[in-house]
């Protein structure tokens, strides 16, 4: 197959890396540990692995950033492209399935969407829960990979809310701020949003929500606008015009690798390791951690299995990941002392995602990267951001798509099940009610300034109107000041720190990847400073 072939470097790399492991390492038993005084790990490089990364490099420590999926930095393109369209997926779309997921899987009711695709580490992923799909980002850069890059700064009053511990003056006047800069956020460039047939769909939905005295806002990005005006006149490449999103962006995007990890990587003292998956956590008598990581080739090939030994962990491997290390690690007593609250304080940021019936041309050209929001957002239950979403199906759907953060009062628990091995979530339809009622209100007042508009049922699973079974936002597990103190180190065991969006409780009202970076910011600074490192 043509894909093996633009494989054959990392392949050859993959044969040479397991001929230079031990035997045992190959047949599958624990090479031996590596790792040692005064050594760091940071496990996972998303937005608060990489401001770890930086920080620690910056302050002269040397760090090994583990994360478990590829380095596309250093991926061979196919026709020019390293990451794929959503309409034209491959073994580089989704981490190892053979069938792509998309959150919309039908058309019309059938099953038209979802494309069959080769087995391989590709940039998305999905963790399944019994009542919920979590999307994730594999690969260096974690989830700034496969977001829409919409970088929004939340309310401040309900920040104060969420994390009421935590001091927003300086929030807002030093580590926003700071964020934003590192992050390369900027305004969306209005003559191509309100002039191209580009953004045609975002301005029916923001016109039909006027009509029901509902304003937009306008939505930062980490996308490059000066580079998409270009796109336009076809002077570059096209990526965000040309259907690239959720499985990675080749061109406009600034992901984290071209960003925070590309400053931390240029002090020489951030080691990379890639493809590799930390399998449990373990607390040394002495007081070091072991790490068990079990390394992979891209189509999946047992490269190694090692013990890997550090005096510090930063645990940054999402919600999802930085929790079900813990709890593992709690179920099964490689590490005393951990605190209860591990696992808990978990929701979907409010998420619900919906379709609407607009009665008029969306335009069957659109960006996959939004730049308009809706918003009736008073920090009451009632309250709706709702990102107005593309969808790029190559033909004029007359269908509006938004993503609805609400503020859902209801939080879930995950828990560890010692005889499968595994992290159960209890999350479930009558936890996301709030949220779909709060949507509905507000998406049922549009619907009635607009005559002949209303809502599709036939996009997502069981047929549903609102979903209540995905998120792109985990949030919670390890809250900040419950399963951590207020710096994001964990309670009862020192030296092992989380710095992800585990640290935020269940929501924050808009997308959350702006507040975890400057969270992250606002922590190690703190942590440096006191010597915890």
């Amino acid at each position: 197959m043509s894909f093996n072939i633009t494989r054959r470097t990392l392949l050859k790399a993959s044969a040479i890396a397991a001929a230079a492991a031990p035997a045992d390492a190959v047949s599958g038993q624990p090479a031996v540990a590596t790792g040692g005084s005064n050594r760091i790990a940071i496990i996972g490089s998303g937005y608060g692995g990489a401001v770890a990364a930086r920080k620690l490099a910056q302050a002269g420590k040397q760090v090994d950033l583990i994360e478990m999926g590829t380095d596309w930095e250093k991926m061979s393109p196919i026709k020019g492209r390293i990451f794929t369209t959503m309409t034209s997926p491959s073994a580089r779309s989704m981490w190892f399935k053979t069938r792509t997921d998309m959150p919309f899987s039908y058309l019309g009711g059938m099953d038209l969407v979802n494309r069959r695709i080769d087995r391989g580490a590709g940039a998305l992923d999905i963790e399944y829960f019994a009542n919920m799909k979590v999307y994730v980002g594999r690969g260096i850069g974690g989830g700034s990979l496969v977001n829409g890059g919409m970088a929004v700064t939340p309310r401040r009053s309900f920040f104060e809310k969420v994390l009421p511990q935590v001091d927003a003056e300086e929030m807002y006047n030093v580590y926003f701020p700071r964020a934003n800069s590192g992050l390369r956020v900027n305004d969306p460039a209005m003559d191509v949003v309100m002039n191209s047939p580009w953004y045609q769909f975002a301005r029916v939905s923001a016109d039909q929500a006027k009509r029901a005295g509902i304003g937009h806002v306008m939505v930062p990005n980490v996308y490059d606008f000066d580079y998409m005006r270009k796109e336009v006149y076809g002077q570059v490449p096209r990526s965000a015009l040309d259907k690239q999103v959720i499985f990675g962006n080749d061109y406009g995007k600034n992901s984290l690798p071209k960003t925070i990890l590309k400053e931390a990587l240029a002090t020489g003292r951030v080691n990379v390791i890639p493809m590799t998956e930390v399998r449990s956590i373990e607390r040394a008598p002495e007081g070091a951690f072991r790490l068990q990581t079990k390394t992979i080739d891209f189509n999946g090939n047992l490269i190694e299995n090692r013990t890997r030994e550090y005096d510090r962990v930063v645990l940054a491997a999402g919600s999802i990941g930085t929790t079900r290390l813990l709890l593992s690690a709690q179920g099964e007593g490689t590490i005393n002392g951990l605190p209860d609250a591990i696992g808990r304080g978990w929701g979907p940021n409010g998420n619900t995602m919906l379709a609407r019936r607009l009665r008029t041309r969306s335009g069957w050209r659109q960006s996959t990267i939004p730049v308009m929001g809706l918003s009736n957002w008073d920090d009451s239950t009632d309250s709706v951001f709702a990102e107005i979403a593309p969808f790029p199906a190559g033909i004029d759907l007359r269908t509006g798509v938004y993503l609805a953060l609400t503020n859902n009062p209801h939080t879930g628990t995950f828990t560890w099940n010692r005889g499968s091995q595994k992290m159960f979530l209890d999350w479930g339809p009558s936890h996301a009610e709030p949220s779909v009622r709060a949507a509905q209100k507000f998406f049922d007042r549009i619907n009635r300034a607009n005559p002949g508009t209303g809502y599709r049922s036939d996009l997502f699973e069981k047929h549903k109107t609102f979903s209540d079974y995905f998120t792109y936002h985990p949030l919670g597990g390890a809250v900040l000041g419950e399963a951590t103190d207020l710096q994001g180190e964990v309670k009862g065991v020192p030296g092992l720190f989380v710095m992800d969006g585990s640290l935020i409780p269940a929501k924050i009202g808009v997308n959350p990847f702006v507040t975890i970076t400057a969270l992250a910011e606002r922590n190690m600074d703190r942590l440096v400073d006191a010597q915890r490192f």
